[in-house]
This record gives structure tokens, sequence and C-alpha cells, in this order.
């Protein structure tokens, strides 16, 4: 009898910490969905702010405005984000509003990037995989600011 209580009370500790962890999941998909969106809005701001004040990067600033960038193509943003990066930084004078906005880019994407670190800590550890705790959403992906080839 004694064996039995220790295997339901055993199976209970797994059951619950089973379902506080896929809590914890969804709370951190949450977290890095909301910080995505507030890297996306950043970006989208700045990028109106140099098509605005900075004629001479308008066209990179365009290119992003008008572009869809879901969250599979996180790659291509960040491509045409470092292009636009690239032409502010040859240019001596900014606006003061560019300036902030890139400053607040910045706060963004580190915000997002650990969002992200926890939430893959957590979504790739072996029991959870092999529970699929993390149901079906996507491995959450770093947004980096990578240089372009041609550059």
């Amino acid at each position: 009898m004694g064996g039995w209580i220790a295997l339901a009370v055993l199976l209970t500790l797994i059951l619950a910490w089973a379902y506080f962890t896929a809590q914890r999941l969804n709370r951190l998909h949450i977290r890095t969905d909301s910080a995505l969106q507030n890297l996306q809005a950043s970006l989208d701001r700045r990028a109106s702010l140099v098509e605005a004040l900075v004629p001479a990067a308008a066209p990179q600033a365009r290119e992003l405005l008008g572009a869809d960038y879901s969250v599979r193509a996180l790659d291509r943003r960040a491509l045409a984000e470092a292009r636009l990066e690239e032409s502010l930084g040859t240019m001596e004078h900014l606006p003061a509003q560019v300036v902030d906005a890139s400053a607040r880019v910045e706060l963004a994407r580190r915000f997002y990037n650990d969002a992200v670190t926890d939430t893959r800590a957590l979504r790739t550890r072996p029991l959870v995989r092999a529970l699929r705790l993390g149901g079906t959403a996507p491995l959450p992906v770093y947004f980096e600011l990578v240089h372009s080839p041609e550059a």
C-alpha cells in the first residue's frame, strides 16, 4: 500500500512540474511576443523619423516602411536595418529625434533578445522537449543587426 502512495505522490509531483513548466513557457512566449512587437514599433518609428528628417537615408527608410516583415522574416529585416544603420553611421549630425529613436531601438532589441534567451533556455531542456511542453509555438530567434555582404 505504501508503494502505491509513493507512486501516486511521485506522479502528482511530475504532473504538477509539467503543468507549471508549461504555464511558465506560455508566459515566456507572451513576453517574447510583446518584446517583438515593441521592437518592431521602435524600428518602424525610427524608419519614419529617418525618412522625414534625414533625406540622405530616406531610400533605406522607405524600404523598411514599405515591406511586410513577419516573425519568420526577421533576418531580412535585420539586414535592411543594418543597411539603414550603416548609412546613418556615415552622417555627422543627426537630428536628436533620430538619435533618441536609435537608442530606443537598441533597448528594444536588448529586451527582445533577453526574452528570447529565457524562452530558449527553458524550451531546449531535454525533458521539456520530450514532453512537448512548448506546444506548437516556433522557437524564437534572436534579432541581431547583421552587416550586408556587399558592405
